[in-house]
């Protein structure tokens, strides 16, 4: 009935899902993300926030986003009345804005980029410590960075897990 080329065939087929699980499971991790999502950072994002500088540019930034919003709005509604001196005249006050706008956005991210990177120093050995214990009890024989991966189901992402054990050891 079988001959023997097949049976060995059917017992390899069975044994290759056993051999993938032997090596250990490949997850995926946002590192950025699952630091960002800490109690800790949220609490030294909102201290960075309601600083008395960051406060001030954002307000500079609301201004800004305001007075271009109208510009654009008055443009578009008297464009069709407009002389080509007052439509170039708009557009360079539009422009004129727009950079003092990429000027303070541009302040208020580089304040949440150090901000990021003093609380990555900070965080390093506890995202190194969780990121062993996880590989450990999850089982983890691959772990990729999220970026690095082109398509990951959401199942294989350990970035949650790390997040909930920054946490707890932060509160240690």
């Amino acid at each position: 009935m079988f001959n023997k080329k097949q049976i060995i065939f059917s017992i390899l087929v069975m044994l290759m899902p056993m051999t993938g699980f032997a090596q250990g499971k490949i997850s995926v991790v946002n590192l950025q993300e699952a630091m960002l999502k800490t109690d800790l950072a949220q609490t030294r994002l909102s201290e960075i926030r309601q600083g008395e500088d960051y406060s001030s540019d954002k307000k500079e930034f609301d201004r800004l986003k305001s007075e271009i919003d109208e510009l654009i709005a008055s443009f578009q509604k008297d464009a069709a009345v407009m002389s080509a001196e007052q439509q170039a005249s708009a557009r360079q006050r539009v422009a004129n804005k727009n950079a003092d706008l990429e000027h303070v956005a541009g302040k208020l991210q580089q304040a949440e980029q150090i901000a990021g990177q003093a609380l990555l120093k900070e965080m390093s050995p506890m995202i190194q410590k969780v990121l062993s214990e996880l590989i450990k009890t999850e089982g983890v024989g691959l772990l990729l960075q999220q970026s690095a991966v082109i398509h990951a189901d959401p199942g294989y992402s350990i970035t949650a897990k790390v997040t909930d054990k920054l946490n707890q050891l932060s509160v240690e």
